[in-house]
């Protein structure tokens, strides 16, 4: 007799189906309520129209905090890679003492919550006049960031063989040379998946940005945030769009995310000790 499958798969299944169907729901209600002109109490908007969106892009100033967004996401990941590359090849091709204690300092700020350490970091920030600043907002983001880079990096960089490294210095070739001649073609794809991943990532991230932030310096997650709680009347319906443009960037970063990135690459392996 075929067995289907127990009570408890059935239940998991079930829970999970029942999650997948109010998330479904939650979001295309968020979308046909941005295009609605009004909505009480009825299974379908009275009507439908775009001018919402034209609200929220004249209201909400989207221009200027999209731009603010992408000069934030573009300068952290820079930074972060600028930074991060050379450190994940320290941590991949040298042995000192401590290194497992190092490397575990550069997940913490990954494995914790960013609002634990994100108060004492804007508590500085403001000490030294850089909290509201644009400069603030990428040095709260880059705390995430470059530990993130560093522990995407080091797998690539432990794949290459270092004979090849061997090789180019016996030829006479200098460190930078190595580095950017030899190395830094073969880390290509490691660093493009860092860049996406550190995008995603700081686009999305709204502790950080939030206790920083001051009014030039508002990200588009943070925008929204003010847009749904600040003070006075605003239409739910230009909020929700807003909403949408939010997820559908997202959701656009993410997709190309997926198709550059393999997950299985970004497992970090530790060396023992030779």
């Amino acid at each position: 007799m075929k067995v289907v499958g127990s009570p408890g798969a059935w239940l998991v299944w079930g829970a999970v189906a029942f999650f997948l169907v109010n998330l479904v729901a939650l979001v295309a209600s968020v979308v046909v309520n941005s295009f609605s002109t009004q909505w009480f109490g009825t299974w379908w908007p009275d009507g439908l129209t775009a001018s919402w969106y034209a609200t929220a892009w004249r209201e909400l100033n989207l221009l200027d905090v999209l731009v603010v967004t992408v000069q934030v996401a573009l300068a952290v990941v820079v930074l972060s890679v600028v930074i991060g590359v050379p450190t994940a090849y320290a941590l991949a091709r040298r042995d000192f003492p401590g290194k497992k204690l190092v490397t575990l300092l550069f997940l913490l700020p990954i494995l914790m919550p960013p609002m634990t350490y994100g108060i004492p970091l804007a508590t500085v920030l403001y000490k030294f006049d850089l909290a509201g600043s644009m400069a603030g907002v990428i040095i709260a983001n880059l705390v995430p960031s470059v530990p993130f880079v560093v522990l995407t990096m080091t797998p690539f960089i432990e794949q290459i063989d270092p004979k090849i490294e061997a090789a180019a210095r016996m030829c006479g070739a200098r460190t930078a040379s190595v580095f950017g001649r030899v190395l830094a073609p073969l880390l290509v794809p490691g660093i493009l998946a860092a860049s996406i991943l550190v995008l995603v990532r700081t686009v999305g991230m709204f502790e950080l940005t939030f206790l920083t932030a001051g009014p030039g310096s508002q990200t588009l997650v943070v925008s929204l945030y003010e847009a749904m709680f600040s003070a006075g009347i605003r239409a739910q319906q230009a909020v929700d769009a807003m909403a949408v443009i939010y997820t559908g960037s997202m959701l656009v970063l993410l997709v190309i995310a997926l198709r550059f990135v393999n997950p299985t690459q970004l497992v970090t392996r530790l060396k023992e000790p030779a």
